[in-house]
């Protein structure tokens, strides 16, 4: 199985440096402005570049200057900077110089004339390049949508909590599905993806760290429109560095990150909390329930505020989601009446809420409350 790292999963490019793409793609669409004599390191900032999901142009001759102030990044070797430098071009952000042994004297003097804020040495420092490049694709993203991230919780046991997790994922326009309960069994199996291709938690070499969500998105499965990082059959503790950088990655995505949370508070579901725009409390409509949402909400709203709560049916006792809400003190989110046939569907290929059933709906009503617009007029259109 492939493991999904900064940038080990990408293959190294065979040809060399190109210098006749036209600096006016970048001028145009922001991209890597490159210009470097040595195909080594071409080839390296090519295979970064695809790793952080950023598009990278090799100029040959002289830089304009519409050119230099259009581009997301530029990179260059010790003797296009020092050609920068002397052309007097206007200093700027995101600039890195490379070279493929230590920095000379006359590198580090050509960095400082040019105003770059990095130099460094490939293949050795490839994660500050890593580093750069993300940055600099961040800052142009920057007035682009960010996704909204949502922790599902259940308030106590048996109370739908991971089915009401895939069924935002399905209702907003773009989502990734986060497992973060060790010893669930895997999402995958409540979403029928367990046969689709692509990483589960075991498998990601991601310790900490920016990751483009295009490579995420390209890693993961992917089933009826929802991307699904899920646990598997064997249990594993996730570590809470990972999860910032999966949950980071779908935000500046633009997508809703939907995590999945274990009654029990680890350290990788703490982080989710902490992240979380929304934190979704299930809880069952009777007593004991009551109860034990109770007892955990006090202790969710100490780490995440924005707690509110979903309630499912039935109420064998009368109970009201209402009451529940009162008497728990977070704010009623939604309410659904029981659905047995949601029970049946993970035997049957997966879950799939119908628009028109109640667990869509109350998903829905999650949803409307986020910070962002979350979902589309259709949600991703792959509900039954």
């Amino acid at each position: 199985m492939p493991r999904l790292g900064l940038v080990s999963n990408i293959t190294r490019p065979q040809s060399g440096c190109v210098t006749s793409t036209p600096q006016a793609d970048v001028a145009t669409s922001p991209g890597v402005l490159a210009v470097l004599a040595d195909a080594e390191l071409c080839r390296e900032l090519d295979r970064v570049a695809a790793a952080v999901g950023v598009r990278v142009v090799h100029a040959g001759g002289a830089v304009s200057r519409k050119t230099w102030s259009a581009a997301a990044a530029v990179v260059l070797d010790e003797a296009a900077a020092e050609r920068c430098g002397r052309a007097a071009l206007p200093r700027r952000a995101h600039v890195t110089v490379l070279t493929a042994a230590d920095p000379a004297t006359a590198t580090w003097a050509a960095a400082v004339a040019v105003g770059a804020g990095r130099v460094l040495r490939l293949p050795q420092q490839e994660c500050g390049l890593v580093r750069a490049l993300a940055e600099a694709a961040d800052s142009v993203r920057d007035d682009g949508p960010r996704g909204d991230v949502v922790a599902v919780i259940g308030g106590c046991g048996g109370s739908g909590a991971s089915s009401l997790a895939i069924a935002v994922a399905q209702a907003a326009a773009e989502a990734l599905v986060v497992d973060l309960d060790p010893w669930g069994g895997g999402i995958d199996l409540l979403l029928g993806a367990e046969g689709v291709a692509g990483l589960r938690w075991p498998d990601l070499a991601v310790q900490s760290g920016r990751l483009a969500w295009s490579a995420v998105r390209a890693a993961l499965p992917r089933h009826r429109g929802v991307s699904v990082l899920s646990g598997t059959r064997r249990g594993y503790e996730m570590a809470p560095g990972p999860v910032h950088a999966i949950v980071d990655a779908g935000r500046r995505g633009g997508v809703t990150v939907v995590c999945d949370l274990p009654r029990r508070l680890t350290d990788a579901a703490q982080a989710a909390l902490d992240a979380a725009d929304l934190v979704v409390v299930v809880s069952r409509c009777d007593v004991r329930a009551c109860a034990a949402t109770g007892a955990l909400a006090p202790v969710l709203a100490a780490v995440n505020p924005n707690v509110g709560l979903v309630v499912r049916g039935p109420s064998p006792g009368g109970l009201r989601a209402a009451e529940i809400a009162d008497i728990t003190g977070l704010p009623l989110l939604a309410s659904m009446r029981a659905e047995p046939r949601v029970a049946e569907q993970p035997e049957r290929g997966g879950l799939r809420a119908g628009r028109r059933s109640a667990l869509a709906a109350a998903a829905r009503g999650v949803l409307a409350v986020l910070p962002r617009a979350s979902s589309g007029p259709a949600g991703n259109g792959r509900a039954a």
